[in-house]
């Protein structure tokens, strides 16, 4: 049996984007999606100095709910050689107070990024009005 290595799965992306320090950077960069009518769940790769490598959409929910598991996060992430990851979905009805399940699966992506070397840095809920983002880091919700 032959195998090919081709290059392009072995390019580590470039950086695009500048420095992601903060949650309202974060909110700045997927501000788009306060105005979804739908949950969707995003991880943001980064490189060794918090530069945004890509944005990757993980999954589309319904009006309240997205599935998520460890496997699609890290597939992004591993892709594109990313350091680290932020992850960071929207509140369809604008409040980006965290549900119990946002912290239940924020600990579960923790522990796995753990094991794989790729450190989850926060998980910030988008909302929008007075309250436009909720960084669980920030709130001290999960142990990063």
């Amino acid at each position: 049996m032959m195998f090919t290595i081709t290059t392009d799965a072995m390019t580590i992306k470039e950086p695009r984007g500048d420095k992601l320090c903060t949650p309202a950077a974060v909110r700045g960069e997927l501000a788009d999606m306060a105005t979804m009518a739908q949950e969707c769940f995003c991880v943001l790769t980064l490189n060794t100095k918090n530069q945004l490598i890509d944005r990757h959409m993980v999954t589309l929910g319904i009006v309240d709910a997205s599935l998520v598991h460890p496997r699609e996060v890290f597939r992004a992430a591993i892709c594109d050689g990313a350091a680290a990851v932020v992850v960071a979905h929207n509140h369809p009805s604008g409040d980006p107070t965290p549900s119990a399940e946002d912290i239940r699966v924020t600990r579960q992506l923790v522990e796995s990024g753990k094991v794989l070397d790729i450190q989850v840095l926060d998980h910030v809920i988008i909302g929008r009005g007075e309250r436009e983002f909720v960084s669980l880091r920030e709130e001290g919700l999960v142990e990063f």
